[in-house]
């Protein structure tokens, strides 16, 4: 078996752990965004205040704030990929590359 190929096998599992055991460890917790935090917070500091303006959009839902920001996370991975990608392809085929 290729080195390179457990390598990635090996990563791919330490992602799904990342991702399950807050799952299975944290339970009845609250996965709370930063933006209801950060709005508690300033009403427990200064009660009264209000904001100096409104958002341009505001999701009719958080379903659809959901799929906006999972759609945002998704464009940029796939515009990252394609970089790293297209870096790495701009080497010439007869050059022999670092993990071969």
């Amino acid at each position: 078996m290729n080195k390179f190929y457990k390598s990635n096998w090996l990563l791919v599992v330490g992602v799904l752990v990342l991702v399950v055991a807050p799952l299975v460890f944290v339970r009845g917790g609250e996965f709370a965004g930063s933006d209801d935090k950060a709005q508690k917070a300033i009403s427990e500091v200064q009660p009264g205040y209000q904001p100096w303006f409104k958002p341009l959009f505001e999701p009719p839902s958080s379903e659809v704030a959901s799929l906006l920001f999972a759609s945002q996370a998704a464009v940029g991975a796939g515009v990252m990929g394609y970089a790293i990608g297209w870096y790495r392809g701009r080497t010439t085929p007869g050059q022999k590359r670092d993990e071969e």
